[in-house]
């Protein structure tokens, strides 16, 4: 017993130790000044890009919908006259 109460007095002992070095300050540093860079850059969230790769799903469903009922009025312009009336003279 009394050498779990020696390992814990000297892991909390360590822990102080290391929560109070020069280190932890760097790391603390480093984040900040990186929060700082990524804050200036134009990122966008997952979520975000995530929400603007379904709308383009979207999209370009809607596209070749569209397309596709392009080209069936385009062919029934272009399908030739009924043969109810008479063709005109050239």
């Amino acid at each position: 017993m009394l050498s779990q109460k020696l390992f814990d007095e000297i892991s909390n002992k360590i822990s102080e130790t290391i929560a109070a070095s020069p280190a932890k300050d760097l790391e603390k540093n480093v984040k900040a000044m990186m929060a700082a860079t990524f804050s200036r850059m134009d990122l966008v969230t997952r979520e975000e890009f995530d929400i603007q790769q379904e709308v383009l799903a979207q999209t370009r469903a809607q596209l070749t919908e569209l397309e596709r009922r392009l080209l069936v009025l385009e062919a029934q312009n272009t399908a030739p006259a009924s043969t109810d009336a008479p063709a005109e003279p050239l």
